[in-house]
């Protein structure tokens, strides 16, 4: 049973008019996406600005409400009662993307880990001390004393976020949400962060959403890896799979343009233009006024989820056997990128 799962989230955001005009009008920012994220194990959400990746680990943490669709929390459907969503809160918390910003600036790293503890009655008063010792050790930043009472701008891009990874330890969740955790760090520390996250899933028996735009970084980390394109899942399965042999176009494309070291001609971009606008998003499947691939089909109805492969699926029409794919099918080889 997942530790968290969600069936169907669907999230539409009202666009505010100024002038005459009646019509209302919506941005579709997630639509119907469902996942589940097992203990023990590192779900990536993949995709470039603006598809809808931080609008999920929000309607995920409850930041938002979403439009429709459910969560559950180890098979449970989530109360909307002030001591249920207290109780979720604590099992799930989300680390923010930007370390300069989420911890507050005029309190200490003490402040930070025990006001958690306080509000959650994880310790009493006398081991409060202990408590965020440890937490300091649990994320690697030893010997503790060296950081507990120091502030935010005394600190490295990649301590801030351990703190910030370690208050949300503090109350015992069961699931983390990770929003771009290594984005704004150093590139020289990003890994020592990567490497942390693996660790408590190993140690910590956590559930572990990552979302990134970084595929390479994906396929590093996580065991499961969702591919998003305006606001829609396009592509899933195994992180190493999907990596090796992408079945969606546009998965393609990201590999395409992540950089690869061994690389020695220029990458092969197979796709053009700009993400749609999600106000009026194309018709059909999304992805089709960028894909090279695209048939009269993909304007018409949008594809469903198609297997391709062991565990491994695509909204793709060209992995339908009812319709003819183009001379040159999408595979692995024409991303022009060997990850």
């Amino acid at each position: 049973m997942p530790a968290l799962e969600a069936r169907h989230l669907t999230k539409h955001f009202p666009v505010h008019q100024i002038g005459p005009s009646r019509t209302r009008q919506v941005v579709h920012a997630v639509e119907d996406i469902s996942l589940a994220l097992p203990e023990a194990t590192v779900t990536a959400v993949v995709g470039e600005s603006g598809s809808g990746k931080s609008t999920l680990a929000r309607l995920l943490t409850q930041l938002i409400a979403p439009t429709s669709g459910e969560l559950l929390l180890d098979g449970v459907p989530v109360g909307s009662s002030a001591k249920a969503r207290r109780e979720y809160t604590r099992l799930v918390h989300l680390v923010l993307q930007d370390p300069f910003s989420s911890l507050n600036a005029v309190h200490s790293v003490r402040y930070h880990l025990e006001r958690p503890l306080k509000l959650h009655k994880r310790a009493g008063r006398d081991d409060l001390d202990t408590k965020a010792r440890e937490l300091l050790e649990r994320v690697s930043l030893s010997p503790s004393e060296r950081f507990i009472d120091k502030y935010p701008h005394e600190l490295s891009g990649g301590q801030r976020q351990r703190v910030a990874i370690a208050r949300g330890l503090a109350v015992e969740p069961r699931v983390l949400l990770a929003d771009e955790p290594v984005s704004m760090l150093d590139v020289s520390i990003r890994l020592g962060v990567l490497n942390l996250l693996d660790e408590l899933r190993e140690r910590e028996r956590l559930a572990i959403l990552y979302v990134t735009h970084d595929i390479a970084s994906a396929r590093y980390l996580a065991d499961t890896a969702l591919v998003m394109y305006a606001g829609q899942v396009v592509e899933s399965g195994p992180a190493t799979q999907i990596t090796d042999a992408p079945a969606h176009p546009y998965t393609q494309l990201l590999l395409s343009a992540a950089p690869d070291p061994a690389r020695t001609e220029p990458p092969v971009l197979r796709g053009r233009g700009a993400p749609p606008s999600l106000v009026n998003p194309p018709s059909g499947c999304r992805f089709h006024p960028r894909c090279p691939f695209a048939m009269a089909i993909c304007k018409e109805a949008a594809p469903p989820p198609l297997p391709v492969a062991t565990d491994q699926v695509a909204a793709c029409w060209l992995h339908s056997a009812e319709h003819t794919a183009p001379a040159d099918p999408p595979t692995a080889a024409g991303t022009g990128a060997d990850l």
